[in-house]
Parts: C-alpha cells; structure tokens; sequence
C-alpha cells in the first residue's frame, strides 16, 4: 500500500472508532436511562446521582419527554423517599441558572407555584412580605397554564416593564424590597 492509501485507510478506521466510541456511548446512556425508570418502577430507591443523571440529560435534552413522562408515573405510583425528594429538589434548582442574591439579604424570597387561573396568591402576598421587611425576589414564569405565567399578566398593565437587567432587577429588591 502507498502511503496516501495508508492514510486514507488510517483516516477511515479512526472516523470509525469515533463512530463506534458514539453509538456505544448513546446505548449506554440509553441503557442508563431505562435502568433508572425501571428501578423507581419496582419501587427501588434512586441515588443521588441517578437523580442527577436524570435531571442533567432531560434538561440538555438526551432523554425524551416520554422516557420523563414513565418516570415520573413510577414516582407517582410509587412515591419517593425523603432523600430522593431532596436530590430531586436540588438537581432541578441546580439545573438552571443560580442568582446569587446573598448581597442583598440573608433571606431573600420568592412565591412560586405551578400557574393556575388568576394569579390570586401572589399579587396579593408578595408586597405584604415586602412590606413586612422581607426582599421579595419575584421571578415569574411565562406561558404557563390556559391563562399565561404571572410575568405575562403584569407584562399587561400598562407602564409595567417587566423587561429589567439583572442589576436592576437587584437593586429595586435593595430599593422597594
């Protein structure tokens, strides 16, 4: 063999190996995948970095809505340990961007729910925490439920600006609480 038909043949076994390193890869994620739902199915307990593994790969999106969706039907069939709620808790709060507010107060709060019809709660709450010396830190979702997060309602009223910068958004918990 020449030399170029060396490489060629180099340059193609090592596009190989990486496919193959790939696809090996993508099955043991998979496989890893499907061992953590059937565990919570038979009513095992999960560790903390199976929770972790979960949460990581369904945010960055290498686990699918469905493969969610059965996990999460074997929780609610099965429940959860004190632990695994816990770990769950705080892989999802570390999943995200963190804000850190420590310069502000040692306790900073937000009221945070899962959406629902008219935003009764947190309109109401949020300036009687403030008012009591508590920053309240609101960070509102959008788009949630039938009739939108609570940042699409205040986005409604006119003179509202919900769009600030993050220093802004800090100094008014600093200024207003």
């Amino acid at each position: 063999l020449s030399k170029s038909n060396n490489q060629n043949f180099f340059d193609w076994f090592h596009a190989w190996l990486l496919y193959a390193f790939y696809r090996a890869n993508i099955a043991k994620k998979k496989h890893l995948c499907l061992n953590i739902i059937e565990k919570k199915k038979v009513d095992k307990t999960l560790s903390k970095e199976e929770i972790e593994y979960f949460v990581q790969n369904y945010t960055n999106g290498n686990i699918t809505d469905y493969q969610a969706a059965a996990l999460i039907m074997a929780i609610c069939i099965n429940g959860m340990t004190q632990d695994e709620i816990l770990d769950l808790t705080m892989a999802m709060a570390n999943s995200g961007d963190i804000l850190d507010l420590s310069e502000i107060s040692e306790n900073v709060v937000d009221k945070h729910s899962t959406g629902g019809i008219g935003d009764k709660i947190t309109l109401i709450i949020s300036p009687i925490i403030a008012a009591l010396g508590i920053p309240v830190a609101k960070m509102s979702g959008r788009g949630l439920g039938i009739t939108g997060g609570t940042a699409d309602k205040l986005e409604s009223i006119p003179g509202y600006n919900i769009n600030i910068s993050i220093d802004e958004f800090k100094q008014n918990i600093k200024d207003i609480g």
